[in-house]
């Protein structure tokens, strides 16, 4: 790994040159011409805080075992954030058929199985890096990844109070994550990427970021809203709290005016819900109306 104060340039003269890109809301990736490694550069929300995340967390995960991508270099410069990862070998889970869904979510559950540990004191935030001796409520931790604006929605209150009780639950290591392109499987081999949303906090957040994601970018891939197999989704845990919190965390960081396209009542509606299967099929209505309305992926 390159040590000390290097550019993007040096790091480009050492594991590239890097070409073709993937641009996301709050990423650029770019690989290298031989396919061996990837520059990241972070932007839009806090990139120089998720550049620190990710590159402790993998570091951590990979003392644990997991299979996740070695740092190669990483620094700030003027061209942002950025870190350059060693590629790994596999392809993302596919998601095509109810075959391939159920054992996407076997994969799921079983690096929940390895990851989700906790220990005394640990407490929830960003992160992995303990924060031994803070008071922070889980909450107070989902609800702070909303921007200011949504604490004057009519929701906010009653959102609030449906998180409450995942104060009973234990603060476990998460992905922050996790959705079928974070997961990659050669032959017997799961690796994960991906982990500048790494964090401490209840162990359900993993499982309702599988499933939104899973929901979502079916329903973006055009499957239609019957077709979607609520039913295998189900053997994920549940929380009707933090799903609705799912589901507003990813209009809040779309397009400004997106947070006004959901009712209030399907909000509460939802985070009132006890059944997974009747929490899952409210999230597909919700998000098919709100792609009908132009809501970008």
């Amino acid at each position: 790994m390159l040590d000390g104060d290097v550019t993007v340039r040096e790091a480009e003269l050492q594991y590239g040159p890097f070409g073709r890109a993937t641009v996301k809301p709050y990423s650029r990736t770019q690989w290298a011409a031989d396919g061996s490694s990837l520059l990241k550069v972070y932007t839009g929300v806090d990139p120089e805080g998720r550049r620190h995340r990710e590159v402790e967390t993998v570091r951590r995960a990979a003392h644990w075992g997991l299979s996740v991508p070695e740092v190669l270099a990483t620094g700030k410069c003027d061209a942002g954030s950025w870190s350059v990862f060693r590629t790994l070998p596999g392809v993302p889970c596919d998601v095509r058929t109810d075959r391939a869904i159920k054992e996407y979510i076997g994969h799921v559950l079983d690096l929940a199985y390895r990851l989700h540990r906790s220990s005394p004191g640990l407490a929830p935030g960003p992160g992995w890096t303990d924060d031994r001796g803070s008071h922070a409520l889980q909450h107070h931790f989902l609800l702070a990844q909303l921007s200011p604006r949504c604490r004057h929605r009519p929701w906010w209150a009653a959102l609030a109070d449906a998180l409450h009780p995942l104060e009973s639950q234990p603060v476990v290591y998460l992905h922050g994550d996790l959705k079928p392109e974070h997961l990659l499987i050669d032959e017997h081999q799961l690796s994960v990427v991906d982990w500048e949303a790494s964090a401490r906090g209840p162990a359900v957040v993993d499982h309702t970021d599988a499933a939104f994601h899973l929901v979502r970018d079916l329903l973006y891939a055009g499957v239609k809203p019957g077709r979607v197999p609520i039913a295998l989704i189900t053997r994920l845990p549940f929380s009707g709290p933090v799903l609705a919190w799912r589901l507003l965390l990813w209009l809040d960081r779309r397009r400004p005016q997106d947070i006004d396209l959901i009712v209030t009542r399907d909000i509460l509606r939802l985070a009132a819900e006890d059944h997974a299967s009747a929490g899952y099929a409210s999230l597909v209505r919700a998000i098919s109306a709100l792609r009908a309305a132009g809501v970008p992926r």
